[in-house]
Formats: structure tokens, sequence, C-alpha cells
């Protein structure tokens, strides 16, 4: 006998329950320590985790849990993005560069290091597997990064005359950590300005106070331009926050960076307009003189360059003053202090070229998403647009700081673009999803 059902219209039908975002895991848990030791430092400003090495212990187990654990969302082949072949150019041209280097060891060493990161930048992206899993990753860099802050303004007092600013640090100097701070912030603005949770809100000013504190007490120029290129995209480009909330988050750090600095930072700043005497443009030994020599290093080696991190033994054997050393002379054999210098000048133009396409090509992947994932039809766009736009940021805040430094392997790079075809990749596999 046929039991009849009771009819019921579409409105009167209760929708599916939301698919269960997927929480931290061991593979999570392993690259979080990873990025904590790569980017934060978390192992040396806390010496007796060097005991444990940490960073080697969370590559190692990483790598080896996500071939364990490769899944369908988990898969490589879905890293496919011009960035990723950029990426994985550099390296390529980076070893093919080794036989031409001035000295062959160094940059050997040098592409050996520059490898794993980015292994473990590869392996990082393809881990993600929702947005939420970046979330998670940009609040531990953050966290890390406002960590290593509050212990470095612990532990190294100011004073009078020179003195007025931060030195050498845990592997960053001054100016290396005022990039970092730059990159941090705008993802500390996505809590305080994309989140609910009130606590959440709070820890995250709580941050950003304290890096803003540590950027004044850097005395970096290069890290004050790239906080107002941040803050200008903030104000302008990241249009999923209400332009209230974003000026509002903008007011609260330029108070504390004007009631911390001093008439001595200012005088510093200053000299970014006014220039003309400084050292940097004087002397054979700044920035512009050694920008220069750098350039005539592209052009004379405009295919391999001179190798990777042998832009100082260039300094030492090829450049003008490198003849001083026959009269007995000493030569500096410094820096490039310019990272798309020190790219082109190592790596030679290829190198260059790829340097600068996996940068834009990163910011531009980030556009496209955060546009089209405000008219997705699959649910959480907002917060995948929040999340690329506050990337974007603080790729422009590393785009603009490196300018002044040699940070063309940082891992703070490295770790941002993983972020971001992370982010492109789990996107990319929701809207099918939602979509099939």
């Amino acid at each position: 006998m046929r039991v009849a059902t009771r009819y019921q219209s579409p409105e009167h039908i209760s929708p599916p329950p939301p698919a269960q975002t997927p929480g931290w895991d061991l593979l999570l848990t392993c690259l979080a320590v990873y990025l904590a030791t790569a980017v934060g430092r978390i192992h040396e400003v806390f010496p007796i985790l060097l005991y444990f090495k940490p960073a080697l212990v969370a590559a190692v187990m990483s790598i080896a849990l996500f071939l364990l654990q490769e899944s369908r969302r988990r898969r490589v082949r879905l890293l496919r993005s011009r960035t990723t072949v950029c990426l994985l150019g550099i390296v390529v041209w980076g070893a093919l560069s080794v036989p031409a280097a001035l000295n062959q060891g160094l940059a050997f060493g040098a592409w050996t290091d520059f490898a794993r990161t980015v292994i473990m930048a590869i392996v990082l992206a393809a881990s993600v597997r929702s947005s939420r899993d970046i979330e998670r990753f940009i609040l531990v860099y953050f966290g890390v990064t406002v960590a290593y802050v509050l212990v470095v303004l612990s532990r190294f007092q100011l004073g009078s005359g020179d003195n007025w600013r931060l030195g050498d640090l845990y592997t960053y100097d001054a100016n290396d950590l005022a990039t970092l701070i730059a990159t941090a912030m705008p993802l500390g603005l996505y809590f305080i300005l994309g989140q609910r949770r009130l606590l959440w809100r709070l820890l995250a000013v709580a941050g950003l106070v304290v890096l803003a504190i540590g950027l004044i007490r850097s005395g970096s120029r290069g890290g004050f331009l790239a906080f107002l290129a941040v803050a200008a995209f903030v104000l302008i480009g990241m249009t999923t926050i209400p332009a209230r909330s974003r000026l509002a988050g903008l007011v609260v750090i330029l108070v504390v960076v004007l009631g911390t600095a001093s008439d001595k930072y200012w005088t510093q700043m200053q000299t970014i307009v006014h220039f003309e005497k400084d050292y940097n443009v004087t002397s054979e030994t700044g920035r512009v003189r050694i920008w220069k020599r750098g350039i005539g290093y592209m052009a004379e080696q405009p295919l391999f360059g001179v190798g990777m991190r042998n832009f100082p033994v260039a300094e030492g054997t090829l450049s003008p003053m490198a003849r001083l050393q026959e009269r007995g002379i000493g030569v500096w054999w410094g820096a490039a202090h310019n990272t798309y210098v020190q790219v082109g000048a190592e790596l030679g133009f290829p190198g260059l070229l790829l340097y600068l396409g996996m940068i834009i090509t990163a910011l531009m992947s980030l556009r496209r998403l955060a546009r089209r994932a405000l008219r997705a039809t699959w649910g959480g766009g907002g917060e995948v647009s929040r999340l690329a736009q506050s990337l974007m940021a603080a790729l422009v805040g590393f785009a603009v700081g490196s300018f002044f430094l040699s940070l063309g392997y940082a891992d703070m790079l490295y770790v941002l673009i993983a972020l971001a075809i992370g982010l492109v990749k789990s996107a990319r596999f929701e809207a099918v999803q939602a979509n099939p």
C-alpha cells in the first residue's frame, strides 16, 4: 500500500547544513611553526628553542606530512598560475647562474637555501584547503611579528646621540624590521576591521600599537615610506571595508606614531625630501652610488649576473673602488641596498624579469579574486575579498620597503607569495564545488 506524502513547497524545505570548515591538523600546525621561525625568527629571540631545531623539524615534518596527506584540495597541480611559473623560474635561473658566478661556492650555498625557501612556499600554498586556512596563517604571521617586536623593544634600549634608533637585532636589522612591520600591519587591520569577535579585534589593536612603536623605534626611512604606501592602499584600495572603518583604523596608528616619535625621528624623515647632503647621495658607499654600480654589473653580465649572494663579491672585485686594494686601502664589500638591483645584478635581466613578474602577477591575481569574490554565488565571498586585499597591501608594503634593502630571497616575501597562490587556489576550488 502506497503511503501518501505531503507536498512541501521549496520555501518549506530546510536547506542542507553548511559544510563544516576543517580545523587545524598536524600539517597546518607544522607549517605554522615553520612560518614562526622563518618570518618571526622565534627560535632566535628565545634561544632555548635552538636546542630543538624547530625550523628544521617543522620543515621536514611539513614536507613529509604533505606527501602523505596529499588529497583533493591539496594537490600541487592546483597551484598552476603565472605566479607559480615565475617563482619556479627564479629557482631554475638561479641554478643556471651558479657556474657563471664570481664565487661559485657562495652562489651554490645561497641557491640551496633559496630552493628550500621555495619548496616550503609550494608546500604552504598547496596545503591550504580554504580561505579559513589563509586566515589562520596570516594570524600567525601577524602574531609572530608582534612577538618579535615586543622582545626587541624589551631587550634593546634606546639612548642619546647616535643610539636614538634600533640597530642590529636578531637576523633583521632595523630597516629589515621596519619592512616586516609594514607587511604585517594590513594583516592586523584585517582582524580589526573584518572580524566580529571583540576579543580578536582588541588583541589586533594592541598588536598594531606595538608594531607602530616598533616602526618608530627603527628610525627607518624606507620603512616609513612602506608604511605610507600601505596606508594609501588601505584608504584607496581596500574597498571591502567601509571607508569610515578604514580611516578610523589608520587614525589609531597615526596617533601612536605621532605620540611616540621623537624630534630626532622627524629630522631623519625630513631627509627623504631634503637629501642633497645625505651620505646615501654623496658617499661612494652610499645607496645611490651602489645602485649605479649594481646597474653596471647588470650591463656587464646581463644573462646570468654575478651569482646569488655575490653582489658584495662584485663590489670587492669588479667595482672601480676595488683597485684601491692594490694600494693597501680597504674596500667595503657591501650589499646592494635595493632588492631590484640585487636580483638584477645577481641573476641578470631574466632573473629580474621573473622576480618582477612573480610580484606583479600575484598582485593581479589577488585583485581579480577580490573583485570576483564579491559577485560570487558561493558563501564567504566577502571574507575572501578582504583577505585578498589584505595580502595585496602586505605585498605593496614589501615592494616599497625592499626598494632600499637587499631582500631578494627573504622568507617574508615568499610566505606572502605562497599565501596569495594558496588563496587563489582555494577560492577557485570552492567556486567549482559550488557550481559543478
